[in-house]
């Protein structure tokens, strides 16, 4: 990175595993007794997790995924839940502002994120799956909006602003309002899945979407995504001005470059995210 400050890149993360290899940073929910439910310390490492990916030169994809027979079945009854009842309103606001801070953060990492979905994803976990830019779903997995469920507003965590502009407004309002669960292959049928494999293939087929795209234009790929989701606010013609603005400066990026040298010597680009 060009521009670093004191603070070191976090090299220990206590609260979920993350591991790095060729571009490609791998994020284990880890705690499989619990169906990897969320804890408070789960949510903050994530959140401090996506404020460092934009300044990490050694990852280029983040995949998102499950130890066991789950990928995460939100907030722990016991350890979140069952605390938030002795909280006053200061720390309970500032609790659901970093519950929304790790949506808001998957959404603004420039990395694009794939949420390798095994088994059931509910509440918090279904949300998270639903912000990353990919998810590829195994067929024994279901992703689940259930706050209603437990007595609080079906909009959490920035899924009533995601979730109408993914499906519209109807379906939106059922999912989020009755809770039922939503089995892979219809999730795939309304748009919700990228890809639906057998459970074996899960790993596979995520590590086959990362490895296409941290080998891809990264650079690219990062305003693509920003594009994407500040344009859904924009008028036409703001979206159009964005478009012209940011398409002018990659033109004269070295992956542009690389791309016209490719084509004439008759090769494949080397992209460098730059």
């Amino acid at each position: 990175m060009t521009f670093r400050a004191s603070a070191p890149m976090t090299d220990r993360w206590d609260h979920f595993d993350l591991q790095i290899d060729d571009g490609v940073a791998t994020l284990t929910f880890s705690r499989p007794d619990r169906l990897n439910a969320l804890t408070f310390d789960v949510y903050a490492d994530l959140r401090d997790l996506l404020a460092e990916l934009p300044h990490r030169d050694d990852v280029r994809v983040l995949v998102v995924t499950g130890r066991g027979r789950g990928f995460c079945s939100g907030g722990d009854v016991d350890d979140i839940i069952g605390a938030l009842q002795d909280m006053g309103a200061r720390d309970l606001l500032a609790f659901t502002r970093m519950t929304g801070a790790v949506v808001q953060g998957l959404r603004e990492v420039p990395q694009p994120v794939i949420a390798a979905v095994n088994g059931v994803a509910a509440g918090a976990g279904a949300v998270i799956a639903l912000a990353a830019d990919f998810r590829v779903l195994s067929r024994s997995a279901s992703l689940r909006l259930l706050f209603t469920g437990v007595g609080l507003s079906g909009a959490d965590m920035g899924i009533a602003y995601l979730l109408p502009r993914m499906v519209g407004l109807s379906r939106a309002t059922s999912l989020l309002m009755l809770g039922d669960p939503l089995p892979a292959d219809e999730a795939e049928r309304i748009g919700l899945a990228h890809e639906v494999v057998d459970d074996d293939r899960l790993a596979e087929a995520a590590e086959q979407l990362a490895r296409r795209l941290a080998d891809g234009p990264a650079l690219a790929y990062a305003a693509t995504k920003a594009l994407l989701t500040r344009e859904q606010d924009m008028s036409l013609q703001a979206a159009i001005e964005a478009e012209a603005l940011v398409q002018a400066l990659l033109m004269t990026s070295d992956d542009h470059a690389e791309f016209h040298r490719a084509f004439t010597e008759g090769r494949k680009p080397r992209w460098q995210g730059r």
